[in-house]
């Protein structure tokens, strides 16, 4: 438990990543952890926004009451780190033996090829919220198993093998740069 300023009580591990909604307080660990390394001057990485068209606005409240997408999103997150360009997707199960490849796109896939193509770092971060783990694994592994006619998901045998476990704290809420070093750049972060 943290007790915060204000008298608050908070247990970090139930605030890091308590799903309310599907997906956004995983995502929000992320923008916290990504808050965490550029104010450490660590890494720049951003959460890209779905683009949207806005039709009418309610100016005196300040919120949009229409609005449609504009095209289809490529992933989450963007950014450099190392020198290096860096895209990754974040996905979140709440299965405790496979991660379905049902909420990837062939857009985000294909986003995914053409980075690898040109050299950048591309990986997904997928949470499995039952067991509270998070596996970072390389979009190639992804990207072949979900070209693969014959595989419509990853069992969780597969992501601890042929993924790289994530660790969790409070500074940086989800840990992915340490396991970036790791597996792209060969070190552990000193």
């Amino acid at each position: 438990m943290i007790n915060y300023p204000n008298k608050k009580k908070v247990d970090q591990k139930k605030e890091v990543i308590n799903a309310a909604n599907r997906g956004m307080d995983f995502e929000h660990a992320i923008n916290i952890s990504n808050s965490f390394y550029d104010e450490e001057g660590r890494a720049i990485i951003t959460k890209r926004p779905t683009p949207i068209h806005i039709v009418k606005v309610d100016y005196t409240k300040m919120r949009i009451i229409d609005a449609y997408f504009e095209k289809q999103s490529t992933t989450d997150y963007n950014g450099v780190y190392r020198s290096r360009y860096i895209d990754f997707e974040c996905k979140e199960t709440k299965s405790t033996t496979s991660f379905t490849f049902r909420n990837i796109y062939l857009h985000q896939i294909k986003h995914l090829q053409k980075v690898l193509k040109h050299g950048g770092i591309a990986f997904f971060l997928i949470y499995f919220k039952s067991l509270d783990e998070i596996y970072l694994v390389d979009a190639n592994i992804i990207i072949s198993l979900f070209l693969s006619s014959e595989k419509h998901s990853i069992s969780i045998k597969e992501l601890r093998e042929k993924g790289y476990l994530v660790s969790q704290g409070y500074n940086p809420r989800v840990n992915y740069l340490d396991v970036v070093d790791e597996v792209y750049f060969h070190e552990k972060n000193l």
